[in-house]
């Protein structure tokens, strides 16, 4: 990566960006030390009819900018120190007079000033992007690994680089009736969007959490925006034509829906892509309105159930994506990219390197210039536990933030696919095989059973199949449940 990408989204600086660090050192003050001798050198060896004894002003200007105050007090000392010297040891033909050393003194005093209200500045600065950075913390929260019983990367790019948040969002969050996971797109971008995003997060995690059914905990993200659309309005603010568009997608715990669906309800959101080894595939849904226009139709959204092989990836992105344009103003080819991409390595569908490939080839795609908040989710269920999972849900989550290499196989996660199938959870519960294939023998809570039932416990199969392609992408519309 080089030093300016790294150096991205910070009060930039030459030393900042590394560009003047020597094994970890600063060695900022090495540039106008080189000044102090070049000039007075140079000066010496031209002739009477050129002199340059009066741009050693440089020397203390340029440590205002990558130095810090004492520094910049010292070389502007030594500056008028050189140059008094200078004019007191030459002929009185190289003398530049009394003029030009008003100009060096003026020069190293506005220096050293200038060099005060610099670091001033990015104190400042700084400050704002920690908080910036703890209100990014606060509405995308960090996810912990082995979490929810999902394998998943994300990556979320903020158009407005100092803010580094903006009106994207996304979340997975855990309940009895599986895991639920959103990703979402607030109608405008930067600091404004953040206020509505929170509110369908707060949302999400509440009712994705205690509904059973993900229509009704749907139909509450939709009374939240409303009731955000209220408030801004009783504030005196314009919130009347924010909506949101979002994804929200529910897998089913093992052992009591087919482990080859998940479920979907769309509100207007880019569709979901399915990647795997056998390449890729655009989920079919029925969108409804963006959440907050609803009351537009008043009709409830629908909830489809869609296959989806388990070594296939859910990939979910925002407009961000899908909506990048070139120098010559076309759009990212998203899904060819990504067959492409998979035809030369069906590895890549793993969730970290998914997300890192859509994230360099959108960049790429747009020279680095993004007009819009982007987001990359790329989620899959977990084909073997990890030891330590949570014992409340089936779990195993990870978060790649730094989105690093391939993921470990089944023999170095578990020590061995042997004994994948044979590995046992402290509270009775037992975990499926590596193809994720096998009973769990734990009932859900009480509150809330799914209506057709677990099927009854048995052993573990020995040799679990490899699970095999979907028929098609085709979805089965349920019919809308109302609020109990």
């Amino acid at each position: 990566m080089t030093p300016w990408k790294q150096a991205r989204g910070t009060v930039w600086s030459p030393v900042r960006a590394g560009l003047l660090r020597v094994r970890g050192r600063r060695v900022g003050w090495l540039v106008p030390l080189v000044l102090l001798v070049v000039v007075p050198t140079a000066d010496i060896l031209t002739g009477v009819d050129f002199r340059v004894i009066s741009w050693l002003v440089v020397v203390p200007g340029t440590a205002a900018a990558l130095c810090g105050v004492r520094t910049t007090v010292l070389f502007s000392v030594l500056t008028v120190a050189v140059y008094f010297a200078l004019n007191r040891v030459l002929d009185a033909d190289y003398r530049t007079g009394w003029p030009d050393f008003a100009l060096v003194v003026a020069g190293s005093a506005l220096s050293v000033a200038a060099c005060a209200f610099r670091l001033r500045d990015a104190r400042y600065v700084s400050h704002m992007q920690a908080v910036a950075e703890t209100t990014r913390s606060t509405v995308l929260r960090p996810l912990p690994a082995h979490w929810a019983g999902m394998d998943h990367a994300a990556v979320y790019l903020a158009a407005d680089s100092e803010a580094r948040v903006g009106g994207d969002f996304y979340d997975i969050q855990p309940s009895p009736y599986g895991t639920r996971v959103i990703v979402g797109d607030v109608q405008g971008k930067g600091l404004n969007a953040v206020t509505a995003a929170s509110a369908i997060l707060g949302s999400f995690r509440e009712w994705g959490f205690h509904e059973r059914d993900l229509t009704v905990a749907a139909r509450h993200l939709e009374t939240r925006m409303r009731r955000y659309q209220e408030y801004g309005r009783a504030m005196g603010q314009d919130q009347g034509d924010r909506f949101a568009t979002a994804a929200l997608v529910g897998f089913p715990p093992p052992g009591h829906e087919p482990t080859d669906t998940v479920e979907l309800v769309d509100f207007g959101h880019e569709p979901p892509l399915a990647v795997g080894p056998r390449g890729v595939r655009e989920l079919t849904t029925v969108p409804a309105l963006p959440l907050g226009l609803g009351a537009l139709l008043d009709e409830p959204p629908v909830m489809v159930r869609i296959e989806l092989a388990q070594d296939e990836t859910l990939l979910l992105v925002t407009d961000g994506v899908t909506e990048a344009r070139d120098r010559s103003g076309a759009f990212f080819p998203l899904r060819e990219r990504l067959a492409e991409a998979m035809a030369r390595d069906p590895l890549l569908a793993a969730p970290g390197l998914l997300v890192r490939l859509v994230r360099d080839q959108t960049l790429r795609h747009t020279h680095g210039r993004l007009t819009d908040d982007t987001t990359v989710l790329a989620v899959r269920r977990a084909l073997v536990p990890e030891p330590g999972d949570p014992p409340v849900y089936p779990g195993n989550a990870t978060v790649e933030e730094d989105l690093g290499g391939r993921p470990p196989g089944p023999e170095e996660r578990t020590g061995g696919e042997e004994r994948a199938g044979e590995e046992r959870r402290t509270d009775g519960e037992e975990w499926p095989g590596p193809s994720g294939a096998g009973p769990r023998g734990a009932d859900l809570p009480e509150s809330g059973p799914p209506e057709s039932g677990p099927p009854e416990p048995g052993p573990p199969e020995p040799g679990p199949p490899e699970p095999g392609p979907p028929e098609s992408g085709r979805s089965v519309r349920d019919a809308p449940k109302r609020d109990p």
